[in-house]
């Protein structure tokens, strides 16, 4: 084995022999500023402040590549479609050296306004085999960071991408592997670390790396390429045996995945950065006019907890009839049914079990306009997948909610391509759960609607009272979100004040306002988002449920309005000549003056307003609706209680 691509020094920490060309590449506005260096590393500056430094290599089982030899330079303009995004279509700039290296082997650095990005890519024919990867990220002081753990101490990266951030010094991160997105605060800037066209080849993890007083680094490791699988006997789920000793392996040429530091001056920059989605391989599917974001009545959060009906609430026909007809009384396109339609201790995907009949509720579905989704494993649907696929869309649903991949090593990543094609194939959409942050194959794959990778609703069932979840909320938007869509899953209507939450599995309570859980329809990226209550609590609240239906699915513009990471945010989203505006804070009240310079001058709008209730900090569910006319010259104040929010909806008048 020979290793290919070694890092000779770390240029911000650390002088060079100056024997060595350097090779220097600005983004449009010259304010990112990348700097290569033979060995390889990579250095970036942004306004004439070091930031971070990156030692990339691969280390291959055979062939050399030598020094870095001149670059072919080139820049580009592109304009990216984008119909199930934060916003309809994104123009990004950026820079670039192409860097030839022996052995077929070669590397791209790109300069954008937003951040710069590198990957490597193979020209050969043959097989190739990646040993390892080397990225160390390199800072220039002991800068804070927001990390997100592995839950798993035994098999770090085997777990469901879940986990609230950290926030720490470098020098005083934890000896844990931390999942992809992480955030660094340096040299006046924050600098996110993403990754964007993960394709065959397994995702990131970082663990800090304590090497001495003067060097603060984030080390790169990766999931090794699995030998062996077995399986649970619950859920029939796989998982990794044994593994090789490299960690991906490809015939042919490829490029690899880019290595992204996104770089923000303001908090509010953060959610809208789009380099992960502009970096992935376009659409590979074609047409999308059959793809139907929505919202969608789900079963699983609220436990199948009717009431005041006549019959027994649980996995069976009747109860999915009386979910179908909330969701057709309120113009909700979908109903999942969650796990439990299929028995899945046996992994029988292709048999519905004996209390559902399937097609039945499929039909009653077509005939008031919802479309039936069917939760399922990840591996036990690509073990049917052909066959699931036709057989499902033959009777008549319309997507897949797929749970518990739980791994990004290659063969994990390949599956979830694979799913996403055939499933688009068939025109059916995809709900990704269980799942790693999106890397852009949203893009490729239009179909994949959303994913989870998130410490979303469903851990208000089993989380403590010290968990800070509204925290959490004003956390994720400005760090998760920069990777893409998140499948939260809001709507919770039992909510709970700091002093008087409650935790209960069977009927979960969620931590902060019911203004905090209706504005999640406007913060989050989710263009397929679900109603988590149960139909007959939302059918006491039927003012909440007209508020969440009226919010649009897609937008065309996103704009961050005010915000502060683990504080607040207030993202603005507009939909035609309308404009919808969602706030949250933490467990601290919240005092905001809105500015509504974002309308049309000369023009009225009616404006929903729907805020904390005077006694929210003591009932978190008490809240009130006003309407009034307004202008772009006018100011709302507005006053989020403890754990609160809000949302105005602001429609254009004729």
């Amino acid at each position: 084995m020979i290793r290919l691509l070694v890092g000779a020094g770390l240029l911000l920490l650390c002088s060079g022999s100056g024997q060595a060309k350097d090779y220097t590449v600005a983004s449009p506005n010259g304010k990112n500023v990348v700097t290569v260096g033979d060995g390889i590393t990579i250095s970036v500056s942004h306004a004439g402040t070091e930031t971070v430094s990156v030692k990339a290599g691969l280390q291959l089982t055979a062939g050399e590549t030598g020094a870095l030899k001149s670059p072919k330079t080139s820049s580009r303009t592109e304009t990216i479609p984008a119909p199930f995004y934060r916003q309809k279509e994104l123009t990004v700039s950026y820079r670039q050296m192409d860097f030839p290296l022996k052995g077929g082997l070669g590397l791209q650095v790109r300069a954008y306004d937003e951040g710069v990005a590198y990957r490597f890519y193979m020209t050969n024919k043959r097989e190739t085999v990646v040993v390892d990867e080397t990225a160390d990220f390199c800072f220039p002081a002991d800068s804070k960071a927001w990390l997100a753990y592995s839950t798993n101490d035994e098999k770090p990266f085997a777990m469901a991408f879940q986990n609230y951030y950290d926030e720490t010094l470098l020098s005083e991160a934890k000896d844990q592997y931390a999942f992809l997105p992480a955030t660094i605060e340096t040299g006046g800037v924050k600098v996110t670390i993403l990754e964007s066209d993960l394709r065959s080849y397994p995702g990131m993890f970082l663990k800090n790396e304590k090497l001495n007083s003067s060097r603060f680094t984030l080390h790169a490791s990766f999931a090794k390429y699995p030998k062996r699988m077995d399986y649970y006997k619950w859920r029939g789920m796989s998982y990794v045996a044994e593994t090789e000793d490299y960690i991906a392996k490809s015939v042919g040429a490829r490029t690899y995945p880019w290595r992204v530091m996104a770089i923000t001056e303001q908090d509010t920059e953060m959610p809208v950065n789009n380099l992960v989605f502009a970096l992935a391989a376009p659409n590979q599917i074609g047409a999308t006019d059959w793809i139907k974001p929505g919202k969608v009545a789900w079963d699983w959060w609220n436990d199948w907890n009717l009431k005041g009906v006549d019959f027994e609430a649980g996995i069976n026909t009747r109860t999915y009839q009386y979910y179908i007809d909330f969701a057709a009384k309120n113009h909700i396109p979908y109903v999942v049914l969650d796990e439990g339609w299929y028995d899945s201790s046996k992994g029988d995907i292709m048999h519905p079990i004996a209390d559902i009949d399937l097609q039945q509720l499929i039909d009653y579905g077509r005939e008031k306009g919802v479309g039936i989704v069917l939760w399922t494993v990840f591996n036990v649907l690509d073990e049917h997948l052909a066959e699931a696929c036709e057989q499902y869309r033959q009777m008549g649903i319309k997507g897949w909610k797929i749970d518990f991949m739980d791994r990004n090593d290659q063969t994990a990543v390949e599956m979830a391509e694979r799913i996403a094609k055939t499933c688009a194939d068939y025109r059916l959409f995809v709900d990704y759960h269980g799942f790693y942050a999106p890397t852009g194959m949203s893009r490729t794959y239009p179909n994949i609607l959303n994913y989870e990778g998130v410490f979303g609703m469903e851990e208000a069932r089993w989380a403590k009272k010290e968990t800070d979840m509204p925290k959490y909320d004003v956390t994720f938007p400005f760090i998760r979100m920069m990777a893409g869509q998140v499948d939260f899953t809001p709507g919770a209507l039992r909510n709970g004040t700091k002093d008087n939450w409650v935790e209960c599995y069977q009927n979960p309570v969620s931590m902060g306002t019911r203004c905090h859980q209706l504005a999640c329809y406007v913060v989050h990226d989710s263009p397929f988002t679900m109603l988590c209550d149960a139909p007959t609590n939302y059918e006491r609240e039927q003012d909440c449920v007209d508020v969440i239906t009226s919010i649009p699915d897609t937008f065309d513009e996103t704009r961050i309005i005010q915000g502060k990471l683990g504080l607040y945010i207030i993202s603005a989203r507009r939909h035609g000549s309308d404009w919808y505006i969602g706030g949250q804070t933490n467990w601290d009240g919240r005092d905001v003056e809105l500015s509504l310079d974002i309308l049309s001058p000369d023009k009225s709008y009616e404006a929903t307003i729907v805020t904390d209730g005077i006694n929210a900090n003591h009932n978190a569910e008490d809240y009130r609706i006003d309407h009034q006319t307004v202008t772009a010259s006018d100011k709302l104040k507005l006053k989020m209680a403890s754990g609160g929010g809000f949302v105005v909806m602001l429609k254009m008048k004729d």
